[in-house]
């Protein structure tokens, strides 16, 4: 069991930096919960990989910074009928 877990930390980790992915897509793309990607990225990461840990909580924090601009788009869609 603790062996799927690290081995899924490490593909989710990978998977982060690859394509600057979000949490939530993320979450979408392997079909877990959003707690179960950030559990497994934050905690997990780091104790297998410090490395890989790092180069994916730039990244987060990345899309962290970019979260209101995201906002802001998605709600002019909205209203814009998109």
């Amino acid at each position: 069991m603790m062996s799927e877990q690290c081995d899924r930390a490490i593909v989710l980790g990978e998977y982060i930096i690859d394509t600057g992915a979000t949490v939530r897509a993320t979450a979408k793309v392997f079909n877990i919960s959003k707690s179960t990607v950030h559990k497994d990225v934050t905690e997990r990461l780091y104790r297998i990989n410090k490395g890989l840990y790092n180069e994916v909580q730039s990244v987060l924090l990345k899309n962290k910074q970019e979260r209101h601009i995201r906002g802001g788009m998605a709600t002019r869609r909205k209203y814009k009928g998109e």
